[in-house]
């Protein structure tokens, strides 16, 4: 009886989110699993219910189990999100071998020496054909924010797979190639059974502006500046950020890089010379206090209104150095990710307060040019291709059936386009595919920079604090459970100080009965303390409709 292949994919996230991106293809031998292919390890920005924190990670519980299939990781681009988590969860996929361009390597090779870790990353040749057990391997050069981005065919038993993660097509980039045309169609001759694309700039019309117009903007705007020139972008931004500083060096302006990750970005492109400055310019931020305005060019981390940024840092007058007040222009190079709008707007408002003239996408244009391709660069790749299916990613779900609707107008069966969320699988066979079964995915939270997963009870615990206030009793007591001494309650954020004596009394009356009734030789910690809360939840939730975060420690002596 013949065997018969199939490839699986399995997203693990970047697709209903933009962020986060992890796709999986896995190669099937009747049930057999016989090989995996990692397409990006990436990041995800916590909402600001998430308190406390720092960063959302992909589940890869799925793959606890099967580590020894995994081939390789293959990265498309140096963006965080497809390529910051994988210092968080390289040991746990079992080290595999991991390829990716010279600007991708250099960045991921430093976020493993920033977590005391190593990475040996293979930099990739764009003329060479990669066997990963039954799959083959080519990466395209593509266009995007970022230098060194690529678009991956992958060629299987069962046919080919085109994974076109973020790109656009900028026939004049300020920096590097253009895309390569070429290799891109030739894959479409060849056959492309499905065409995995970014779908991000599905809802804008026509084709994105070319990286070379938002440099000529810089200029522009540079020139008409009395004061400070400011541009705030995404650190990874390495094309964005040389084009504004060499027309800082146009204007002869000393350029100071501001925030931890916009400083380590650009040292490292530098060294490898996608960032030439010369020396006499470069300038640090204690030079601040004694440039004048005119003299000065910022290029500041923090274009999400992140907490803690450099550029928040800047608009809520933190910055020891210098202060943002009239005369000053603050560019914003970077639109809001789906979700961060608010955040972006409240700094700019914050800006405009101190005088600052501040531009922005919504008022300004070319300003910024999107990383990602609008319709018609995402037509003339679905053109180029020719697929047989389509899976939209890098999107939110409106996104993915905003690209379904492109499909339609082409001309392709709508019907064969894959809207999934994270978790949802295609099996494709020679010429055929399904949905297949769902995998369970669960959020991963790291707190601390990654120190830590927080656990969802924590996210509750934080929000409690953060809403309702702490309520903290503390109990001395011998072994049989009898008091020593009169319990202690405190409380932060929960009553006002004019109320605390008669919460704080009636609380105590509640204690003392529990420590009465539950004394005694089977006196058991931990049954007293449930009872306490659950009788003090009571009392508070019908005094105030409050249900503070309650804390019982019990000393015994």
């Amino acid at each position: 009886m013949t065997s018969r292949l199939r490839v699986r994919f399995v997203p693990l996230g970047g697709l209903t989110e933009v962020t986060k991106n992890m796709y999986l293809y896995e190669l099937y031998e009747d049930t057999r699993l016989k090989d995996i292919l990692i397409i990006d390890c990436g990041i995800g920005f916590p909402k600001e219910k998430e308190l406390g924190v720092d960063l959302v990670i992909p589940d890869i519980s799925y793959l606890e189990d099967k580590k020894d299939k995994i081939r390789a990781i293959l990265l498309t681009h140096g963006h965080e999100d497809h390529i910051g988590a994988l210092p968080f969860l390289y040991n746990d996929l079992g080290r595999p071998p991991v390829f990716a361009s010279k600007l991708t390597s250099v960045f991921l090779e430093n976020k493993f020496r920033e977590r005391n870790d190593q990475v040996f990353i293979e930099r990739v040749n764009f003329e060479k054909t990669y066997d990963f057990g039954g799959f083959k391997v080519n990466f395209i050069r593509v266009t995007h924010s970022i230098p060194d981005t690529t678009h991956i065919v992958i060629r299987s038993p069962v046919g080919n797979f085109y994974h076109g993660s973020d790109f656009k097509l900028d026939l004049t980039p300020p920096y590097g190639p253009s895309p390569d045309f070429y290799q891109i169609t030739k894959a479409g001759y060849e056959g492309v059974l499905c065409l995995l694309s970014d779908c991000l700039g599905s809802e804008r019309e026509g084709l994105t502006l070319s990286e070379s117009v938002v440099g000529r903007t810089f200029e522009e705007e540079m020139r008409k500046t009395k004061g400070k020139f400011i541009m705030t972008t995404f650190s990874s931004n390495i094309s964005r950020i040389r084009q504004c500083v060499e027309a800082a060096i146009k204007f002869n302006r000393k350029i100071i890089f501001l925030g931890r990750s916009m400083k380590e970005s650009t040292r490292l492109a530098s060294e490898i010379g996608y960032l030439p400055i010369p020396r006499s310019l470069i300038a640090s931020e204690e030079d601040l206090t004694r440039l004048p305005p005119n003299r000065v060019c910022l290029v500041v981390a923090g274009s999400q209104a992140q907490y803690g940024s450099a550029m928040t840092k800047l608009a809520d007058r933190q910055n020891p150095y210098t202060k943002v007040g009239p005369g000053d222009k603050v560019i914003f190079s970077s639109d809001p990710i789906p979700g961060n709008e608010d955040e972006v707007y409240e700094l700019i408002e914050e800006l405009v307060s101190q005088g600052a003239n501040v531009y922005y996408s919504d008022i300004a244009d070319q300003l910024h040019s999107s990383g990602h391709g609008n319709q018609e660069d995402l037509k003339f790749l679905i053109r180029f291709t020719k697929p047989q299916y389509f899976i939209p990613i890098g999107g939110t779900i409106r996104h993915q059936h905003q690209y379904r609707n492109l499909v339609d107008e082409l001309g392709f069966d709508r019907d064969r386009v894959f809207c999934l969320i994270e978790g949802e699988t295609v099996v494709f066979y020679r010429g055929a595919a399904s949905l297949g079964e769902t995998i369970p995915t669960r959020t991963i939270y790291l707190d601390a920079y990654g120190v830590d997963e927080v656990a969802s009870v924590v996210l509750r615990d934080r929000k409690t604090l953060s809403t309702e206030g702490i309520v903290i009793v503390v109990i001395v007591a011998d072994k049989q459970g009898s008091l020593i001494t009169r319990p202690k309650v405190f409380s932060r954020g929960f009553v006002f100080e004019k109320e605390q004596d008669f919460f704080y009394q009636e609380s105590i009356k509640i204690i003392e009965s529990v420590m009465r009734k539950k004394s005694g030789r089977l006196f058991e910690i931990n049954n007293v303390k449930r009872e306490i809360i659950s009788l003090l939840e009571e009392f508070f939730f019908n005094q105030k409709r409050k249900t503070p975060l309650i804390v019982v420690e019990i000393i015994t002596l």
